[in-house]
């Protein structure tokens, strides 16, 4: 069965796992005075994982500071000094160096991905381990992946306050000697099978073996055991196929039927269990064919929203419940998917998209200058992050690169476009399984989803642009819709698909305060019919295989989102939901929850649904007809 925890991995879970969560001794050293644990004051307080800069930390200070210390005396249980004790990080920006009871233990650059220190000698020399954590992230280094975070000292323009240090959980794991290190997970469609890649760390033992069950709500479909003669066993497992379109519809994976299949992984000598771990996977496929985005094998049209992951109080750093409640928030405004732009979100959020059928686009943060060492940055951490989410089925697209961020001379510098084909062929050969936009808006040069970012506001500009497949191929062609070539000298267009994948962009700011938006709007009605007005000619254009709306939620100075910065919806959601579905898609918030919450008849729905488009909405009842 799918366990539901809060487990930080929910694709390698365990029992047996504890979070260090809560307040830290913390320090500023923004002349890097200190090298070692043994010379830090530390003077103030903060509450772990959120960042200095957020108020939820405790401190809220959003001055320049380079490098930051914490420091934790943590206690163990017997239990925890058993075996092997692992200290994982879910993300420090950007260089995060550790001692534990002043030996090294660990050191990490990348301020997106995970990484492990192994405390076991520590734990079994004595009951307290004194932790310490140096974060260095100089906030003016423009070659380092960055996203979002402005290097100003107060956010401008599309740049949003830094994130400084540890952001992500930090917990403490036991496990035995030999343990399951890692999971990999990869559907094969047209084979009806599961691939399965595990594998082990720790002394390689006589006898070892694995067994893997998987399950639907329950209902075993496999349970296979392999021996393992090295670290690592990869093996194809194969499942009932019940033939029928019908039966086997119940066992994809989409977006309006979002199935998981639960597994167990054991890790054995002989009879003995040594290590249990569950995770979940998935059947289903994705890909291109001709002008089409196909999911599980037919045409599927992509409707997303760009989602920044911001909070006002907690910054890039979220609750377990903030993220699930900005999955449902896409759902219920009639997203299928969510462009998450210029961030590697907690795992946890990818674990709701699964669970709750959120297609994703996943998009490295982007450095912004070209130089020897921002490449290398950049490709380690790009690598890190396809190792870290490769399993997830909700991801159906990587995006390496954005609007030529880091590649500024695209059209004029051959080494750039090299660089852009280089990592293309790179994820391609780490997950052929998915479809890649090697640079998404504009300047393409290797890319299997030719992507456009366009923010006009005239509906009839964008049926021009794209109401057909032909005068789609033409503004690929003749127009520059950001000022931009589409696509450059050497490229080669196959008939890919067009995604329209960042467009609208519409502000509404009834307290005045300040803020910007592509467009603007003056009520909430005007909102609705702006909004609906810019859908409805979207959902006109033929040309397309579908749109990414910018944006999900405001973001700072950003007043651009469909809700408020602190998720308050801008207007009636289920009035922005039919106008972001289109009206050829109005049953299907039917017989979706997550889309109709309040179980609203489909007689009920309609008259929603002509009330919009005629411009008189009423408001939404939790009581029925």
């Amino acid at each position: 069965m799918l366990r539901h925890s809060t487990h930080p991995t929910p694709l390698l879970e365990r029992d047996h796992w504890r979070d260090l969560s809560g307040p830290w001794r913390f320090a500023f050293d923004d002349l890097s005075r200190w090298t070692h644990p043994d010379e830090v004051v530390f003077d103030r307080e903060i509450l772990v994982p959120y960042p200095p800069e957020s108020r939820r930390s405790g401190l809220h200070d959003e001055n320049f500071h380079p490098v930051v210390w914490y420091g934790l005396t943590l206690t163990l249980s017997p239990q925890e000094r058993e075996g092997r004790l692992l200290l994982h990080f879910g993300a420090v920006d950007y260089l995060a160096t550790v001692w534990a009871n002043g030996e090294l233990v660990a050191e990490h650059e990348g301020g997106h991905t995970p990484f492990t220190a192994d405390l076991t000698r520590q734990a079994r020399a004595g009951e307290t381990i004194e932790l310490v954590v140096r974060a260095q992230d100089d906030p003016h280094d423009l070659a380092k992946p960055r996203g979002k975070q402005d290097w100003q000292r107060s956010p401008h323009s599309i740049w949003y306050p830094r994130t400084t240090g540890i952001w992500q959980t930090v917990w403490l794991e036991r496990v035995p000697e030999t343990y399951l290190k890692r999971l990999t997970w990869q559907s094969e469609m047209d084979r009806w099978q599961i691939s399965a890649r595990i594998e082990v760390g720790g002394p390689l033992l006589a006898g070892l073996s694995v067994r893997v069950r998987l399950d639907r709500d329950g209902e075993v479909l496999a349970d296979d055991r392999y021996s393992l003669q090295q670290h690592e066993v990869a093996r194809q497992i194969a499942l009932p196929d019940p033939g029928i379109d019908d039966f086997r519809n119940d066992l994809l994976w989409s977006p309006g039927h979002p199935q998981l299949l639960g597994a167990t992984v054991e890790l054995l000598r002989g009879e003995e269990v040594l290590d249990r771990v569950y995770s979940y996977t998935a059947l289903r496929s994705v890909c291109v064919t001709g002008n089409r985005f196909l999911l599980n094998g037919r045409p599927y049209y992509l409707r997303m929203v760009l989602d920044q992951g911001y909070w006002p109080e907690s910054l890039m750093t979220a609750t377990d419940e903030e993220l699930r409640r900005d999955v449902e928030l896409c759902r219920q405004l009639g997203f299928n998917g969510a462009r998450k732009h210029q961030k590697i979100e907690n795992p946890r959020w990818l674990y709701w998209c699964d669970v709750l059928g959120l297609l994703v686009w996943e998009e490295m943060p982007s450095p912004y200058r070209f130089t020897p060492r921002a490449v290398q940055r950049l490709t380690q951490e790009w690598t890190e992050v396809i190792a870290r989410d490769l399993s997830h089925p909700c991801i159906v697209a990587w995006v390496p690169f954005n609007e030529s961020w880091g590649v500024p001379d695209l059209p004029t510098n051959p080494a750039h476009r090299d660089y852009v084909r280089a990592l293309y062929h790179l994820t391609k050969t780490l997950d052929p399984s998915r479809p890649v936009i090697g640079n998404d808006g504009w300047e393409h040069v290797a890319t299997d989803i030719l992507t456009i970012h366009d923010y006009a506001d005239d509906p009839q500009m964008l049926r021009d642009r794209y109401g057909t497949l032909e005068a789609a191929r033409r503004t690929l062609k003749q127009q520059q819709p950001g000022d931009r070539a589409l696509t450059l000298i050497g490229f080669e267009e196959t008939g890919q698909p067009i995604v329209l994948s960042e467009f609208g962009g519409i502000a509404y700011i009834p307290d005045q305060s300040r803020g910007w938006g592509y467009s603007q709007s003056q009520s909430e009605a005007d909102f609705l019919n702006d909004y609906a007005a810019l859908l409805e000619a979207i959902h006109d254009c033929h040309g397309l295989s579908g749109f990414c709306y910018t944006q999900l939620t405001d973001t700072f100075q950003e007043k651009n989102g469909l809700l408020y910065a602190d998720r308050t919806p801008k207007a009636n959601l289920t009035a922005l939901a039919r106008s972001t579905q289109g009206r050829r898609t109005a049953r299907e918030m039917t017989i979706d929850p997550l889309l109709n919450p309040y179980g609203h008849s489909p007689r009920w729905l309609r008259r929603q649904d002509e009330a919009l488009f005629s411009g008189s909405l009423p408001e939404p009842q939790p009581s029925e007809d």
